[in-house]
């Protein structure tokens, strides 16, 4: 019982995903095509107003969570970084050259598509990379401090 929640908001996403096509990278790319943006022809403003949908939710949720209304309180950011800008970075030009990020990924899976499949793989290999990568810093880090 305790998954079940989780398991309809993460099946709900998903649908609303879908059902505004934010699962077709086309439509993506579309939206990230900053020529067009501009006049052209081809740029699709829609993903804005799934963004502005998905804000305007999130930010009655966090405004409840707050309260105390859920489980947990949202995270709080103790600090902009070196990593955060990174790991946007990172983030946003994965996004920008396949046109899919974490949640239509993995909805596409749902779909048998393959192309979300190596998404989510390399997703998966970058976050544990990352993790692998960290791990050992800290702990160069840690054993400088203690010589």
């Amino acid at each position: 019982m305790k998954l079940l929640v989780p398991l309809l908001s993460g099946l709900l996403f998903g649908l609303g995903l879908c059902l505004a096509g934010m699962t077709d990278p086309q439509k993506v790319l579309a939206f990230l095509d900053i020529g067009s943006a501009f006049g052209g022809p081809g740029w699709d403003p829609s993903l804005a107003l799934v963004m502005g949908g998905a804000l305007a939710v999130a930010f009655v949720a966090f405004r409840l969570a707050g309260r105390g209304s859920f489980a947990a309180a949202p995270p709080v950011l103790q600090r902009i970084d070196g990593r955060l800008y990174a790991g946007a970075a990172i983030f946003g030009v994965g996004w920008g050259l396949v046109g899919l990020c974490p949640g239509p990924a993995l909805a596409d899976l749902g779909f048998g598509d393959v192309r979300a499949a190596l998404f989510v793989l390399a997703m998966a290999a970058g976050v544990r990379a990352a993790h692998f990568v960290l791990a050992h810093a800290r702990s160069a880090r840690l054993a400088a401090e203690d010589s």
